[in-house]
């Protein structure tokens, strides 16, 4: 028989729709795989046992008293308020759950200075909302700030690849948890690459929707609109299937929340069927049964980054070979490929650093003897931002919306860009310089430089690898390598489908790291 954590999340739906699994039996086998794998990946900073076999049986015990949740095989257009119903996940410990610490990754949040939430946050409620079950919470880097997870508050999240380098960062806990196999899927934030980063340094699919598509996290209500909440999860459909429940919907099963968005949200399961396809009509669904090439998509090449002249950005050779298989890839699919080359904008660097320092200097403390508890990192960013005055925060803000319409324009004759997933191989734990904040956050951008611009767009984004480099002594299988696929606005069917489409090519989901 089939273990559990073998299965994708969806066919572990059907088996719960089904009544051939119990969620209290999934709950107890996730629990057993962390309790076995967990202690030396440090990918969960708080689990919550008693709250997930709490969860799990009153979720038994709704649907022996009658509440429908759908029937196995259904995924076309029904209208389910319980998408996720019975599958375990997790919280990102940014977020919010009743009774339960948020950390925030802060030694600030610890101890005497612990914060027990009595209100759970949007995402959190929509997860619920939706039937999940979560674990606990999954590792962050202090307020999520960096591109690894390596807080002092805690154990640093290990690559499940190789135990020696980073699982990348913010949302490294979820991303180790899923391709280690302690989740199904898991949920993650994303402001400057935080889901694309670690999905990407583990070898799973990591989503950053449109900015605007969810109503739990969409980006409104986050300095500049950088911040995105999306899925992280091994295979393709499997991401679509956490997007899904991620979206507010109203009864019609229309978006409820479809702001920004300059294309119409498809009705419940369209992510997933696209997914599941690999295939989206350019058309109405009048026209798809007859359109021509459904499926095939003009796809722009780049390794622009707005980073370029800023900082020194130079792709190592394992980026480029990732980024080329990529390519090669999509064009043995049948696309239309074409190489692309933009000139960087002076202006972004210097913007993007004075949002995310005035974004920082928003961390909830005053008190000098916490502050001091905080990391370097963090004490740069906080002291730097305090002190970005309206003017200079105004006109960051004006320069990346510049940024944000040229991008837009750019991408506009292009169905998607296929760019590198990261600057270099995951690096090995303490590779960022913990001293010099300065030195540190270039760092960051060397390893992640073509990241954090798609989140200024507002634009949908998708990483999946595509090679594994050559097995070391730590790294006996090889880390994972890939590429990041950004889509117009609201063209997450389209995405999907390409992942697809790479997927059953690159057949990435039959890969175990050694930890499996």
């Amino acid at each position: 028989m089939t273990a559990l954590h073998e299965r994708t999340a969806v066919e572990l739906r059907e088996l719960l729709l089904a009544e051939s699994v119990s969620p209290a039996e999934l709950v107890e086998h996730y629990l057993g795989r962390v309790a076995e794998r967990d202690a030396t990946l440090g990918a969960f900073a708080t689990l919550t046992p008693d709250l997930a076999r709490a969860r799990a049986a009153d979720l038994r015990r709704e649907r022996e008293r009658g509440d429908a949740v759908g029937e196995p095989g259904d995924s076309s257009d029904v209208v389910d308020d319980e998408v996720l119903w019975g599958l375990p996940c997790a919280d990102k410990d940014l977020w919010d759950r009743a009774g339960v610490p948020t950390g925030f990754g802060s030694r600030a949040f610890a101890g005497a200075h612990q914060y027990v939430p009595q209100v759970s946050g949007d995402v959190v409620a929509q997860l619920d909302a939706v039937g999940a079950v979560s674990l606990g919470k999954t590792a962050t880097p202090e307020f999520g700030l960096p591109a690894t997870t390596e807080p002092l508050a805690g154990r640093p999240t290990r690559n499940p690849w190789d135990p020696t380098r980073t699982a990348g960062g913010s949302s490294g806990g979820a991303a180790a948890a899923v391709a280690a196999g302690l989740l199904p899927f898991a949920p993650g934030s994303d402001g400057g690459g935080s889901i694309r980063i670690p999905a990407a340094a583990c070898g799973v699919v990591g989503l950053k929707p449109s900015r605007g598509l969810l109503a739990a996290g969409g980006g409104l209500d986050s300095p500049g609109g950088l911040v995105v909440n999306g899925p992280i999860a091994r295979t393709t459909a499997d991401a679509a299937l956490l997007l899904e429940g991620l979206i507010t919907r109203t009864p019609d099963g229309a978006a409820a929340h479809p702001y920004a968005l300059r294309q119409p949200v498809g009705p419940r399961w369209s992510y997933l069927a696209a997914a599941l396809d690999g295939q989206v009509p350019r058309f109405g669904a009048a026209e798809a049964a007859g359109c021509a090439g459904q499926g095939r998509f003009r796809l722009a090449v780049s390794a622009f980054s707005a980073w370029d002249g800023f900082y020194d950005i130079t792709p190592a050779p394992e980026a480029v070979a990732a980024h080329e298989a990529g390519v090669a890839a999509l064009a043995g699919l049948g696309h239309d490929i074409e190489s692309v080359a933009w000139e960087p904008d002076a202006a972004y660097a210097p913007a993007f650093r004075t949002l995310w320092m005035a974004g920082a200097a928003a961390v909830p403390i005053e008190d000098p003897a916490r502050l001091a508890l905080l990391e370097p990192l963090t004490q740069w960013l906080v002291g730097v931002g305090r002190k970005v005055t309206a003017r200079e925060l105004v006109e960051a803000l004006r320069a990346l919306s510049a940024f944000e319409r040229a991008t837009v324009t750019r991408l506009a004759p292009y169905d998607a860009v296929v760019l590198p997933a990261l600057g270099m191989a995951p690096p090995e734990l303490g590779w960022l310089d913990a001293q010099d904040p300065e030195r540190n956050f270039e760092q960051q951008c060397q390893l992640t430089p073509y990241t954090s611009m798609v989140n200024v767009a507002g634009l949908p984004a998708i990483t999946v690898p595509t090679v594994w480099t050559e097995p070391t002594a730590t790294a006996p299988a090889g880390l994972p390598m890939g590429v990041q696929l950004v889509g117009r606005p609201g063209g997450e069917h389209t995405l999907l489908a390409l992942a697809a489409q790479l997927e059953s090519q690159l057949r990435w989901p039959e890969r175990r790291p050694p930890v499996w």
